[in-house]
C-alpha cells in the first residue's frame, strides 16, 4: 500500500487564485495547486533554496524540486499556449505562524496580525459551503440543490445552517455562494469549468470529499480530509451522468502528521 502524501506547509493562501491571457482564443484551463504555487513563491519570489524550502515547507528537498518542475511546466504551458491558469486544491496546510515553521519574522507578524484583528471584529474565521443530501456530501457540484454552510471561528464550528440554491447550477453557483459570503466549499464530484469559477470568486476547493457533512467539516478543521487536490469531473461539461465512472475517485489528502 502507498505511503500517503505528507501534507505542505504553506505561508499564506495566494491573494489571485486565476490569470488569463487577453483575448485569448482557447479556454482551456490548467490548474496550478496551492503547494506548487508555494514553491514558486519562495524559490523564484524569495530567492530561497532548495534546502530552505524543504523546512519551510516541511517535506523533503526531493519533493520540493519534484513540485517545483511541475509547477513551471504548469507556468510554462499557460504562457506559451494561451491558457488560463487557475490556483486551486493541492495537498497542504496553512502553517500558524509560529516560531517552529520557518517563517520569517513578517510572515509571523502577518499571523499575529489576523489572528487579532479576528478576534477584535469578532468574525468568522472561515465560512464553508458543503454540497449537501440527506446529511452527506452530495456528489455532484452542479446539481445540487442544497448547500450546508458553516461559520467557523477559533477553529470551530459556530453556527451552521441548510441552505437552497433555488435551481442554480454550475457557473451561477459560484456567484450563489460568494453573495453567501462562503470562501471554501467541500463537494464530491465537480467540472474544470465550476472550479474555475469558484477559483475567480476566491473560493478554495475540496473536491471528491464523501461522507456525512459535519464530519468533512471537522476533518478539514483537524487537517484529516480526504479529498481530490484535482476534482477534474468532466461528467457536468461532456452531459453524461456520474454515475457512469467513480467522480473524485481515490480521494487523497494530508495524512495530519
Amino acid at each position: 500500500m502507498a505511503r500517503p502524501s505528507r501534507c505542505r506547509r504553506i505561508c499564506t493562501r495566494p491573494k489571485y487564485c486565476s490569470f488569463a491571457p487577453e483575448n485569448a482564443e482557447k479556454k482551456e484551463n490548467v490548474v496550478l495547486t496551492v503547494d506548487e504555487y508555494e514553491t514558486v513563491r519562495l524559490i523564484d519570489l524569495e530567492d530561497m533554496t532548495q534546502e530552505q524550502t524543504a523546512k519551510q515547507m516541511d517535506i523533503s528537498r526531493t519533493t520540493v524540486m519534484e513540485i517545483y518542475r511541475a509547477a513551471r511546466r504548469k507556468i510554462a504551458d499557460c504562457i506559451v499556449n494561451g491558457k488560463t491558469l487557475t490556483v486551486s486544491g493541492g495537498n497542504y496546510r496553512i502553517c500558524d505562524g509560529t516560531s517552529f515553521c520557518g517563517c520569517q519574522t513578517a510572515c509571523r507578524k502577518r499571523h499575529t496580525v489576523q489572528k487579532h484583528s479576528d478576534r477584535e471584529r469578532g468574525i468568522a474565521a472561515m465560512k464553508i459551503a458543503v454540497t449537501y443530501e440527506d446529511g452527506e456530501v452530495f456528489q455532484h457540484f452542479g446539481h445540487t440543490e442544497q448547500f450546508k454552510i458553516y461559520d467557523i471561528e477559533n477553529g470551530k464550528i459556530a453556527s451552521e445552517q441548510v441552505v437552497s440554491t433555488d435551481g442554480q447550477g454550475h457557473g451561477a453557483l459560484a456567484g450563489f455562494l460568494s453573495q453567501q459570503q462562503v470562501d471554501t466549499v467541500i463537494c464530491g464530484g465537480i467540472g474544470g469549468g465550476a472550479v474555475a469559477a469558484l477559483a475567480n470568486a476566491g473560493i478554495q476547493v475540496y473536491g471528491g470529499a464523501a461522507g456525512n457533512t459535519d464530519d468533512a467539516v471537522k476533518q478539514l478543521l483537524e487537517g484529516q480530509l480526504a479529498y481530490d487536490p484535482e476534482p477534474q469531473c468532466g461528467c457536468h461539461e461532456e452531459g453524461h451522468s456520474c454515475g457512469e465512472h467513480a467522480c473524485g475517485e481515490d480521494p487523497h489528502g494530508c495524512s495530519g502528521n
